[in-house]
């Protein structure tokens, strides 16, 4: 039976960090097996539920919701909604009949995967981050294999069933072919400057932009050498586009979003980013250096531990949550004019990068399919 007859299922969501890497995979079955059925199935109101069928998908949502964890009174509501999203998910399988069901993490993923499971069909996780998540924790042990992107992964997962295969990526950043002087010619910035790209997740990040407007006269004063493009996320783009046209510097571009990350990583020199597992991985497989700010705002700090991977290794500079506003224009700047340390920087975490992801996750979910 080839895998273009195959039914495949996907679960997860709640960010972009869960979404890239669902897609990817979905991508590369589609890629191979073009009349495979491949299902999403996401947490309503999330994300997820827009950028699927953008990208061509069949999604479903289920009425999951996180569990608040310090305000436990709460969590009534959330336990009502995870036994409506248990029942769902059993009807789910009864439809689609899936040969296997992919969990990306995020807890849309805990009671597809759950139901599939105690069905008999046969699961694959793929854990993102150096710090595992409780969704997928919870399902491993009924896993057939769990796909990670770091080593010692055995701290959370059984050691036979880890595969170690890195994050699928978007593509169009990997294919990119442009130089360094045509992306900032894309980017209508100045060719000859050196660049940082400052990028705070599609939101953006509070902490990181209240950094970079603190510390904008100090920007302003080094007109003659860097530029800066500045992605503040729309929910801060008024106040920061504000915070700069008071400050009267030239040498910073703000925008809300960036649409065409490919250039915009084309053109850095330096990147400033939150620490998320996506995040790490194209600065990896672009051999970008970076300054990693860590969301404090995550479960189990797991963008802390991201970052110490590669900080550890001089791979990436960590400067906390904490310290940003104090510490990180200054490291910015210093860093950027140091181009011995940027080779460092680019050489070491490059190393850590792991090719072709998506690819080795897909041949593992296709060796599954066939042991069935």
């Amino acid at each position: 039976m080839s895998g273009n007859s195959k039914r495949f299922l996907v679960s997860g969501g709640g960010t972009g960090g869960h979404i890239f890497p669902a897609l990817s995979i979905a991508n590369e079955i589609r890629r191979r097996y073009p009349e495979a059925k491949i299902l999403f199935v996401g947490a309503e109101g999330r994300m997820e539920m827009e950028r699927v069928p953008a990208a061509g998908y069949d999604i479903k949502g289920l009425p999951v919701a996180g569990f608040d964890r310090k305000r436990l009174w709460r969590n009534f509501g959330v336990l009502l909604k995870l036994w409506k999203s248990i029942r769902l998910a059993k009807h789910i399988l009864k439809d689609f009949k899936p040969d296997i069901a992919i969990g990306v993490g995020g807890y849309a993923s805990g009671p597809m995967l759950k139901a599939a499971q105690k069905k008999g069909i046969p699961t694959l996780l793929q854990e993102q981050n150096s710090y595992a998540g409780v969704t997928n924790k919870l399902l491993a042990k009924g896993a057939k294999r769990i796909c990670v992107a770091y080593e010692g992964m055995e701290r959370f997962f059984p050691e036979e069933k880890i595969v170690l295969t890195g994050n699928p990526v978007r593509r169009n950043l990997l294919e990119c072919e442009a130089s360094q002087e045509e992306a900032r010619k894309a980017m209508g910035i100045d060719p000859e400057k050196a660049t940082v790209l400052i990028i705070g997740g599609s939101l953006g990040a509070r902490t990181v932009n209240e950094s970079i407007i603190g510390g904008l006269q100090k920007i302003g004063a080094m007109a003659d050498e860097v530029q800066v493009v500045w992605q503040t996320g729309k929910f801060y783009d008024e106040h920061c586009k504000q915070a700069l046209a008071q400050s009267g510097v030239k040498n910073v571009i703000q925008m809300p979003f960036i649409s065409n990350m490919d250039m915009a990583y084309r053109a850095a020199d330096l990147v400033i980013s939150r620490a998320g597992a996506s995040s790490i991985s194209e600065l990896q497989l672009l051999g970008k250096p970076s300054i990693l700010v860590p969301s404090p705002n995550v479960a189990e700090d797991h963008q802390t531990k991201n970052a110490l991977a590669l900080a550890n290794r001089d791979a990436a500079i960590m400067v906390t949550d904490a310290e940003a506003q104090d510490r990180l224009v200054d490291t910015m700047l210093a860093t950027v004019a140091d181009p011995e340390k940027l080779t460092t920087l680019s050489g070491n975490v490059e190393r850590m990068a792991l090719l072709n992801s998506a690819e080795h996750i897909v041949d593992e979910v296709m060796n599954i399919i066939e042991e069935k």
